[in-house]
This record gives structure tokens, sequence and C-alpha cells, in this order.
């Protein structure tokens, strides 16, 4: 028997190793006998993104819920992790599932679990339904058909896209976007939040916008190393204003600006808060993961805001959101929730601000973090993921709980955090930075390091690669 484990967000493994239609099975049971334990009639709100079998594994949960006695709400066609989340709300459900591995890579498929108030299921709840998935399902899902199962009324498909796109329509200001002159663009990574741009915006230009479940053999992850083709394009296209990339269900963002370049989650989540308080007057608490810069404490002082930092994994931020005022709740990992929308992840949403804040002030990205910069100080942060042995990666887990690195080449510590991982300052005003963290999704040892610019933040991950790896 597999043991099936909750990682940061959801389960995930390969797709026909661990990852197969008896394990799925066996995680929806154990899902349906949970919402049985909690609901008289509960109500399951279920979908997958653009990966490979997507369709199959959700009518697997389709088929098990249903024998279960859980009605449940297919989604018509691939949607994005928000797509089901929202439904999840505006149809009353009391959970949602969606089959995605979200950025990983194009073997991997998973399985996340969304609560009833439209954000990731509180970790107590995850953990009830993991500790009683069965060995083996009990429901021989191959002795109806879903065509049977929607003829009898206990599967009912819905249009989740066409949903998405109308709360779009009815938050945003998209004439502004459209009238503003702005050349956009947007790259899909393959994944599910194509269609929804189509829709929107039909006459911008659009990278990887097609159905292509292996992903071209990249993993669809907004981060720059993955996007070289969309910053060329832009860069040679000399009249693009601002480029938007979700990854594979759409949750997470990635943005470049009129020059190609990269605009890391920092520097986003900053022009939202800036966006939302000074433009818009709008207030609230920001939550932060720990792996996010320092900055955004030093323009919440500015401006008066609470500020709380929590452990990397958005179900820590989303917990916050439903229980207090949270104006912007960010991830380091392109992951980010607004006030006035649901308590989670939406890269098309947040993107949709971006282009309405330029839309409305007439700036471009520069500007907009040129003004960003008077009150925090520019700065640049980068990361180098080390894929390494597992022995490797764990005698350097261990050296750090030990406090084994007293500095990193010419960067000596001046202090450690370990809220998750161990971040590691350089200087009194933290502006030079190391964060060091065992990824808890991937095989895959995370190096992160903020500077005043660019060529200092690498200088930073060079140093602290030597010195993990060789010991000096």
């Amino acid at each position: 028997m597999t043991k099936i484990k909750f990682g940061t967000d959801g389960w995930r493994a390969i797709i026909a190793r661990e990852f197969t239609v008896d394990n799925v099975a066996r995680v929806a049971e154990a899902t349906a006998v949970w919402l049985l334990k909690n609901s008289k009639t509960p109500t399951v709100v279920v979908g997958h993104d653009c990966r490979f079998a997507g369709k199959l594994f959700a009518e697997t949960v389709a088929k098990v819920m249903s024998a279960k006695g859980v009605k449940t709400l297919l989604a018509n066609g691939f949607v994005s992790t928000p797509m089901i989340s929202l439904g999840t709300v505006d149809h009353k459900a009391d959970a949602g599932i969606i089959i995605t591995a979200s950025h990983n890579p194009p073997s991997y498929n998973g399985f996340k679990l969304k609560g009833s108030y439209g954000g990731p299921m509180t970790p107590s709840k995850v953990q009830e339904i993991e500790d009683s998935i069965p060995e083996k399902c009990s429901v021989d899902i191959d002795q109806f058909s879903i065509e049977e199962l929607i003829s009898k009324g206990t599967v009912k498909i819905i249009d989740l896209e066409d949903e998405y796109v109308k709360a779009v329509e009815a938050k945003f200001d998209l004439d502004a976007i459209r009238n503003s002159g702005l050349n956009l663009a947007y790259d899909a990574m393959f994944g599910s939040g194509q269609n929804v741009i189509k829709r929107l915006f039909p006459k911008i230009t659009m990278l990887h916008c097609d159905d292509n479940p292996g992903f071209h053999g990249q993993a669809p992850e907004p981060i720059h190393k993955n996007l070289i083709e969309f910053s060329e394009l832009i860069k040679n296209s000399g009249n693009i204003d601002c480029g938007l990339v979700t990854d594979g269900d759409a949750d997470r963002i990635g943005m470049y600006d009129n020059k190609g370049n990269f605009i890391d989650s920092h520097h986003i989540i900053l022009l939202l808060i800036h966006y939302m308080v000074k433009y818009k007057g709008v207030k609230g608490k920001v939550c932060t993961a720990f792996s996010t810069t320092p900055k955004v404490e030093k323009l919440c002082k500015h401006y008066g805001l609470p500020i709380e930092t929590v452990k990397i994994g958005f179900k820590y931020i989303c917990e916050i959101m439903l229980h207090e005022d949270v104006l912007v709740g960010g991830e380091e990992s392109g992951g980010i929730a607004i006030k006035g929308h649901i308590p989670e992840r939406d890269g098309i949403w947040i993107g949709l601000i971006i282009w309405e804040f330029m839309a409305k002030s007439g700036k471009k990205i520069p500007e907009l973090i040129e003004e960003i910069d008077q009150i925090v100080g520019a700065f640049s942060f980068e990361r180098n993921d080390l894929h390494l042995k597992e022995d490797v990666k764990q005698k350097i887990v261990v050296n750090t709980a030990n406090n084994a690195y007293t500095s990193f080449g010419k960067y000596k510590v001046k202090r450690i955090e370990d809220l998750d991982g161990y971040k590691y300052f350089f200087d009194d005003n933290n502006d030079e930075w190391l964060l060091i963290r065992a990824s808890g999704t991937e095989p895959v040892l995370r190096t992160y390091a903020e500077s005043s610019t660019k060529e200092g933040a690498f200088e930073i991950l060079k140093a602290a690669e030597k010195t993990l790896l060789n010991g000096n």
C-alpha cells in the first residue's frame, strides 16, 4: 500500500507511479467520509487543470463521491485552482477538490483540498482526511459511467470558467485597461488560465496558450529561468508594456516590465500595498510568508499597517485571512491574495489589479516601482534551487539546525531567524540576507538572497552554494 502524505499544498506524486486511479480513489473516499461526518447533505466542487489524465482523475473523484452520497458539482473542462475555490463559495459547497500539481514538473499530478470559504483547507482538517485514507477504496468505480451519474443527478456539470469571468467583469474596470493604450502580453505556461485571458483580452499577445499536458517538458513555474522565451518576446517586440504569467493551475503569478525584466513577487506585493493604500484608500493587515522581503515591513510601517510573518505555505496566510481584515497576503513563490476576493492565491486576479494600476495611473511598472523605492529603498531578490542527493541535503539541514554557519564567504552572519528554514542577515538594516530551506513538495534545497543589486544577490547565492557544498 502506498502511504499518501499531504505536503505544503496538497498531495503530489508522479503519474502512474504513486498518482494512480486507485490511489486517487482512496483519497476521494477519505474526503467523502470526512464530508459526511461534518455535514448531513454535503456538496463538493471537483475539477482538474491541464495536466495529463486530469479528466480521468477528476471523474474518478466524482464517482467515489457520488457512490458515497456526496452531491458532486463537476467542472466542465479544465479549470484553475482559483476557479474551484470561487466556485466552492458561489455554490455554497462544503469543500472543493482540484486535480493539479500546480507548478511541479509535468510528470507529477496532485490533489488539492479547498475549504467552504474558498481557500486552502486548514492543516488540521487535511490531517483528519489524511489519517483516514483506507488501504483500498471500497467503491468499484468501473461499475458505472460518469454519464449515468449525470443522468441520475448525483453529479452535475457546472461552468466555473464562465462564473469566474463574470466575477472578474463585476470587480474590475476592464474598459480602463482595454482603452488605456497599453500593449499587454500573457504567457499561460500551457496552464489553465489560458481560456480566461483569451475571453477577457482576445487581442493581446499570447504565448503557450494551447493545451499541452507535457508543458514541452518544462515545469510550469513562473520564475525567470523558465520564462526566457517570454522575456525575449517582450524585449524584441519593443512595444509591449507589461507581460503577465501564470503557473499550471493559475494561482501563482509572474510579471515582466516593458524591457523584458522579471518582476518578482516581492515587488508585486509592494505594488499592491502601494496601490490599495495610496491610490484607492483601502487598508488592512498585511500577511507575508517567511521568505518574503523585509521591505514589506518598511512599507507597512510607512503606511501604518499591521504586518504578520508566517511559515511558508499559503494555508497559513489563509487561516489569518479567515479571521482578520487582511489587505494583502503573499508569498515569495508568486502566490498572492487580496482583500475583496476569496482567501486564495489567484495569478490572473492579481495581474489584473496591476494592469488596472498601470491603466489608471498612466505609468509603466518601472515608474511605479520607483515610487516604492523612494520609500523602502531599491533591492533585488534572487533564488537558487540546489538539486542534491538526499544525504547531502539532510547534512546541510542538520548543519543549519546546529548553527554551523557563521559566515558565507565574505558575508558574516549578524543574526538568524528560524521560523521556517534559516534566514541569515548580514547587516543591521536587513538589506542583505540569505534564506536556506528544504522544499516541502520537491527533493530540493532552496536558497534565497536579497541585496541592493542583482549582482549582489547572485554573489550571496554563489557564496552560499560554495559554503554549503564545500564547507568553506
